[in-house]
C-alpha cells in the first residue's frame, strides 16, 4: 500500500490510497486540474482512479469531485444523506451506498462517523494485508467508542487544525471562532495529540498532521505541540510530519 496526501488544508483536500488493484481518492477538493497535476507526478492519470470516498461534502472536499465523475467515471462511495446534498450525481450509475464496513477484493473499508456541521461526515479506516491508514479530518471531538476500532494502524492522517490561543486571539469573528472550536468544527493541536496519544500503538510508523487552518496555525506550532504532549505522556514516537496544502506527500508504509 502507497498513501500520497495530494493536498490538504482550509482550500481544499485529497489522498491517494493505492493498493494492488486499486486507485482511491478519499475526497476530491482542489480543481480537477490540480487533481490531474499531482497524479501525473505520480504517473497516473485521472482515468487511473477507481474510487473515491468522501468524507463529507463541503467544497474542500468535493470541489473537483463533478469533474472527475464525467472524466474518470469512478465508483463513489458516500452515505445516502451525501448523495442527497450533491445534486449532480443523482443519476449517477456508480454509487456505492455507505451503510457498513465493506470489502474491495482484499481491502477493507471501515467508516466511523465524525462530529462536524454538516448533514453526515466520516472518519475511514483502509486496509491491505497488514498494512492500515486512518483518514480522519473535520471533526469536533472524537468519541472514545471508536477508540478500540481506531487502534494502532500504520498511518494517521490526523487533523490537527488550529491552535486554540492564535484562534481565539486572531482575525476570525466571533462566529466563526465558536464554529471552529465547538463540537462539531474541527480538532484543535491539543485535541489531535491528545486522540493520537490513546489511539497509536507498536505497528504506527507514521503521523501526518491534517487539515491546518493557514490562519491559526503553523506546522512548526503543531509539530511541536505534539511532541511536547507525547514527551509530557512518556509516549516514546517522533515520526510525525505535517501535510501540505499545494504540495503532495508521499507516505510509505512498506519499503
Amino acid at each position: 500500500m502507497l498513501v500520497n496526501i495530494l493536498a490538504s488544508g482550509s482550500k481544499g483536500n485529497s489522498s491517494l490510497i493505492r493498493t494492488k488493484k486499486h486507485n482511491i481518492l478519499v475526497d476530491a477538493g482542489m480543481t480537477a486540474k490540480y487533481l490531474t497535476i499531482k497524479l501525473n507526478e505520480l504517473n497516473l492519470q485521472l482515468e487511473d482512479i477507481n474510487y473515491i470516498l468522501l468524507t463529507h461534502t463541503h467544497s474542500d472536499h468535493v470541489s473537483a469531485l463533478k469533474t472527475l465523475v464525467k472524466r474518470a467515471n469512478p465508483k463513489l462511495v458516500l452515505t445516502e444523506q451525501m448523495h442527497k446534498e450533491l445534486d449532480f450525481l443523482k443519476d449517477s450509475e456508480h454509487i456505492i451506498r455507505l451503510e457498513n464496513d465493506f470489502e474491495l477484493e482484499n481491502v477493507l473499508i471501515e467508516s466511523i462517523v465524525t462530529s462536524h456541521d454538516i448533514c453526515d461526515s466520516r472518519g475511514y479506516i483502509i486496509t491491505e494485508e497488514e498494512s492500515s491508514v486512518v483518514i480522519i479530518t473535520d471533526t469536533g471531538y472524537l468519541n472514545q467508542k471508536y477508540f478500540d476500532k481506531l487502534q494502532n494502524k500504520s498511518i494517521y492522517i490526523f487533523e490537527s487544525n488550529h491552535d486554540v490561543e492564535m484562534l481565539m486571539h486572531g482575525r476570525y469573528p466571533k462566529w466563526l471562532k465558536r464554529r471552529v472550536y465547538s463540537d462539531v468544527g474541527h480538532l484543535s493541536n491539543q485535541s489531535a495529540s491528545f486522540y493520537l496519544s490513546k489511539i497509536i500503538g507498536p505497528d504506527t510508523k507514521l503521523i501526518a498532521l491534517a487539515h491546518l487552518s493557514e490562519e491559526n496555525n503553523t506546522p512548526e506550532i503543531a509539530l511541536a505541540n505534539i511532541k511536547s504532549y507525547f514527551a509530557e505522556h512518556n509516549i516514546k514516537f517522533d515520526n510525525i510530519i505535517t501535510a501540505k496544502q499545494h504540495e503532495q506527500t508521499e507516505l510509505k508504509i512498506n519499503d
